[in-house]
């Protein structure tokens, strides 16, 4: 017979919530926000545990839970209107053609490598946390939630074309950010 996981909420701070709090601020960039929903993550594992059933880990459980309550942060922030200065930064990157002004020089290292260093990892937070709430939340859902552009057209009430858009200027203003910040 197998045996029935038990679920120990006093330990949920210790445990996880260093890791919860990692995981929520990378994709959120700002602190009190990732405060807050590990929080709520908490308070909403507290009320659901009588119908945790043992199929995975507390931490995979709670992570679960998590990912949630960034989307529906993410859903309440993206109705946020766009900045007016967006189409200032396109100004001083692109020529009247659409063709880059300056030559990018490749990035010295693999993207992958770097998101395993600590340093890079809380830059590129830095860079998220100075988007306005809109890009970032389309950037988070792609990037870090691995969500399809469809799906994300569907969650945010956007075109694809706009969803495009919206993930071209964002990696416009990151590349910018990382540049001056990290390189």
């Amino acid at each position: 017979m197998a045996e029935e996981k038990k679920i120990d909420p006093e330990a949920w701070i210790d445990r996880y919530g260093d890791y919860l709090y990692r995981y929520a601020f990378l994709r959120l960039g700002d602190h009190g926000t990732a405060e807050d929903v590990v929080q709520e993550t908490f308070l909403a594992g507290l009320k659901a545990r009588s119908k945790y059933s043992g199929r995975s880990s507390e931490k995979t459980w709670l992570t679960g839970i998590l990912r949630h309550k960034i989307g529906d942060h993410i859903r309440k922030r993206i109705r946020e209107p766009i900045p007016a200065d967006i189409p200032a930064l396109e100004e001083q990157l692109f020529n009247e053609k659409g063709s880059w002004k300056i030559k990018l020089p490749r990035w010295p290292a693999n993207p992958r490598s770097l998101l395993k260093r600590k340093e890079f990892r809380d830059i590129l937070a830095f860079c998220l946390s100075l988007l306005p709430p809109r890009l970032a939340a389309v950037f988070s859902l792609r990037e870090m939630e691995g969500m399809e552009t469809k799906e994300i057209c569907n969650n945010l009430n956007i075109s694809p074309t706009n969803c495009m858009v919206i993930l071209h200027r964002v990696r416009l203003r990151l590349r910018n950010c990382l540049d001056v910040r990290w390189l």
